[in-house]
């Protein structure tokens, strides 16, 4: 490949994603200059929070810029290398975007071994979905065996790795997927203890009788309707990580409802924890997940689903089909 190909920002959203929202470029392969690195993109991965980077809103973090580079993680090779840290060759997490080519001052990347497992799992399981998962549901939501814990969009990334964590930590484990073979593949496959369809028409209904004891962690990630299902299963004392709200990125949560009051109340008259966390926040526990991750996959505890896109060019309509939970499982680009 002679150039560069780039999805850059073409127009900020409103409400849905659209293809018009992107556009695609190609520009000359970029130059290393002194203690700066050629990379080649080999994986890109696809997460929701991509949704509010497209947005001009106050945020943890800045806003991509229009006919900016859409963010991403990447998993990439050194092409070329003006640093001393890094020799051509060389396997790198980084954080480069919807790009092949991109040019780094070695500032954030982390060198991978590609015998130790699969490069895409470094976007994955073993990446920050995975340590969402770990940091989220052990720092903050720290279920007790005997528990139960809910978590919604539980054959994603993130949700499947809760339900094997709680499995693993002695809870009993709930999962909220959308459509029978998902549902299928967290209960039979991941072995959670039970798996409710969202879409059911009896969905609330379906969920209390798979709680019969309350719910006392519920690790977030859709918000909307199935929010609605689970808080008036919360027990006193719950402890809710607020991980992601991904019916309300799009505005497809159209209930109209002002949710606030009654969920301050509860939160005073239960003694809820609701806490809201990015990953970073836990930067300091990484060590101890990459032992504790490397284990349990080497022992079959837990277990991944990829979906694999090839082609940088199908980012944006793989991207506009996660934010509509058309994927099935952690969605990573093959680039190169």
């Amino acid at each position: 490949m002679s150039y560069n190909t780039r999805i850059v920002l073409a127009s900020r959203p409103q409400g849905r994603v659209k293809p018009e929202n992107f556009r695609i470029e190609e520009q000359p392969i970029p130059v290393p200059g002194n203690g700066e690195l050629l990379l080649k993109i080999l994986f890109l991965s696809l997460d929701p929070y991509m949704r509010g980077r497209m947005d001009d809103a106050k945020s943890y973090a800045a806003p991509v810029a229009i006919d900016g580079v859409m963010e991403g993680g990447t998993v990439a090779e050194v092409v070329t290398s003006n640093h001393p840290d890094y020799t051509a060759g060389d396997i790198v997490l980084s954080h480069s975007g919807w790009q092949s080519y991109a040019i780094s001052n070695g500032i954030g990347l982390r060198k991978l071994d590609p015998k130790a497992a699969p490069l895409s799992t470094a976007v994955g399981i073993l990446g920050m979905p995975g340590f969402t998962a770990y940091t989220g549901l052990l720092t903050i939501g720290q279920p007790k065996p005997g528990e139960t814990v809910v978590v919604a969009a539980a054959s994603g990334p993130v949700g499947a790795t809760v339900g094997q964590i709680a499995r693993i930590k002695g809870a009993r484990a709930v999962g909220i997927a959308g459509g029978p073979d998902k549902c299928a593949f967290i209960k039979n496959e991941l072995g959670f203890d039970a798996a409710i369809d969202h879409r059911a028409p009896d969905f609330a209904d379906q969920l209390k009788d798979a709680c019969p004891n309350g719910i006392d962690v519920y690790f977030e990630n859709v918000g909307g309707a199935v929010w609605d299902a689970v808080f008036p299963l919360l027990n006193p004392f719950a402890r809710v990580p607020v991980c992601g709200l991904i019916a309300q990125y799009n505005g497809l949560d159209f209930s109209g409802k002002d949710r606030l009051a009654t969920t301050m109340r509860a939160i005073l008259t239960k003694s809820l924890t609701i806490r809201g966390f990015i990953q970073r926040e836990f930067i300091d526990q990484r060590p101890a997940f990459a032992e504790a991750m490397s284990g349990w996959l080497r022992s079959g505890e837990v277990k991944y689903r990829e979906d694999i896109v090839d082609g940088l060019a199908n980012a944006p309509e793989a991207f506009m089909g996660l934010l509509e939970g058309r994927n099935f499982g952690k969605l990573v680009i093959k680039v190169a």
